[in-house]
């Protein structure tokens, strides 16, 4: 194991394991580590900030970096390196970063850190090796995140959490050059509006000087011919249960208990919601008795409709070491269940979410990585994990439950890791014929609100402030697109009430 020791952008200090190296020139600090890392291919190359050089817990970095696409840093203190703007342009989960916890971000720290070697020289004559070295760090994380690199804000590096050291804040030229360099050309400009709108500032030159860089999105690397294996055990007794929410999809359920009867690695038990909302109906189900199945069956029938209601009473009964939340319109061939534990194994990682694919439609994401959703019918969970997480009754009826399950889980401390083979055809089958659309409160208003009411209840909890409020220009945009140019002003005073009225409502959730 390599570590660079730094302070203010300089290299202080570089230790094989315990031994000093000695240091023939002062090169930078991105230069050093890949100057380390092609001498040494095989080691794990850490950075550390001098004056946290006591502090780190090396007991801790064969279990954080358990295989060798891993890129982790910390550093307690939420003032980020980039935190002046790059919300307005980016409002995915990966940026409002809980520091309590393991969590998947792009936005890296000087402060400690690390990477394999292998992946550091992906990078070699790929990107410059800038002198500013949080910039170096932000550009590395943030390309290959989208390229199948974990990246991630882990407090277990250091023994003393809430130690911290000054974090260099880009300027607002570099944050234009980063928003450059990896987003589309699109959002420079729309950076430039937010913080005129929102902050009454005109950064005009940094604006104008930022059109000049090359966007880095397109540099040719990826990690496919690195494979993974994790060090960790996290399958322990490798028993599974499966809930299946159903609600007037007889023949549908049939084919996916059918689907799991043939499975290689069965299942010990199929936890079955069964919803009706007349009150005088019963089960139709009577194949579950009539015929003979490999595994047991936990059947509960409610007249309570409502998919959160029935997966949370499905959770309940849940009693072995994993859980499958599949869904009653899946197809699935007799492999999947063995083959996802296969991938469990081999990433270490104990929430996966597999492909999802409607019939003809063509498979687009095909790298593993950390992903921004979570699938209820799609994905495998350690029961551990579960603890105090349930889909949210507030969203009932409405979007983003599976959002909000999955972030529950992000928030424990247990990221989401896509998975494009094995794969789970969607049916997507027609809703059962005593399906009740549910009205909600807001629908009978004149001023309908906008984003829904769920939405905005999701974005409110989970993002921070500039970027619902990067999420607002956007909407506008949008509406201003359906209407004259001219009507500027009335598209805007249209936006404001509509997103008022989706304030109110949301709290009202």
């Amino acid at each position: 194991m390599i570590t660079v020791y730094h302070q203010n952008n300089k290299v202080v200090k570089v230790c094989n394991d315990e031994k000093v190296i000695s240091l023939e020139n002062s090169f930078s600090i991105a230069i050093t580590l890949m100057a380390f890392a092609k001498e040494f291919p095989l080691e794990r190359i850490i950075w550390c900030h001098a004056d946290l050089e006591k502090n780190v817990n090396w007991n801790a970095f064969d279990s954080i970096f358990h295989h060798n696409k891993i890129m982790a840093s910390f550093n307690c203190t939420t003032d980020d390196y980039l935190l002046d703007g790059i919300g307005y342009i980016d409002d995915s989960i990966f940026i409002n970063v809980n520091k309590n916890v393991s969590y998947p971000t792009w936005l890296a720290s000087s402060a400690i850190g690390g990477i394999s070697s292998e992946v550091l020289l992906q990078f070699e004559n790929k990107i410059k090796l800038d002198k500013n070295f949080d910039y170096f760090l932000h550009s590395l994380s943030k390309l290959g995140r989208s390229k199948g690199l974990f990246c991630y804000s882990e407090p277990k590096l250091l023994v003393d959490r809430t130690k911290s050291v000054p974090t260099q804040k880009a300027t607002i030229y570099k944050v234009f050059q980063f928003t450059k360099q990896h987003y589309r050309k699109r959002w420079v400009f729309l950076l430039f509006l937010n913080l005129a709108i929102y902050e009454k500032r005109f950064p005009l030159i940094p604006f104008l000087l930022s059109l000049r860089f090359k966007n880095r999105n397109k540099i040719d690397f990826d990690f496919t011919d690195m494979p993974i294996q994790s060090n960790l055990k996290i399958i322990g007794e490798k028993t599974i249960d499966v809930i299946i929410p159903t609600i007037g999809r007889k023949t549908y359920l049939y084919d996916v208990l059918k689907d799991l009867a043939q499975q290689t690695h069965l299942p010990e038990n199929v936890i079955i919601i069964e919803q009706n909302p007349l009150l005088d109906s019963k089960s139709e189900l009577d194949y579950l008795t009539t015929e003979k199945w490999p595994f047991q069956i936990k059947h509960i029938f409610t007249h309570q409709s409502g998919a959160c209601n029935a997966r949370n009473l499905a959770l309940q009964q849940v009693t072995r070491e994993w859980v499958f939340l599949n869904d009653d319109d899946n197809r699935f061939d007799q492999n999947l269940i063995n083959d996802v534990f296969n991938k469990i194994e081999q990433l270490g990682n104990p929430v996966i979410t597999t492909s999802y694919l409607q019939k003809n439609e063509k498979l687009v994401f095909k790298t593993t990585h950390q992903t921004d959703i979570f699938g209820s019918g799609n994905s495998f969970v350690k029961k551990g994990c579960l603890d105090e997480i349930t889909f949210s009754k507030a969203l009932e009826f409405g979007y983003g439950e599976d959002f909000d399950f999955g972030m529950q889980l992000r928030n424990k401390g247990f990221d989401v890791i896509y998975v494009a083979n094995p794969s789970i055809l969607h049916l997507k089958a027609p809703s059962g014929g005593f399906r009740i659309k549910h009205q909600f409160e807001w629908e009978k208003e004149k001023i309908q609100p906008k984003p829904s009411p769920t939405i905005m209840y999701i974005k409110q909890k989970y993002l921070n402030e500039k970027q619902i409020l990067g999420y607002k220009l956007v909407l506008f945009f949008k509406i201003l697109k359906k209407e004259s140019p001219f009507k500027l002003f009335t598209a805007y005073k249209s936006l404001e009430e509509k997103w008022n009225a989706s304030l109110k409502w949301s709290k009202n959730l």
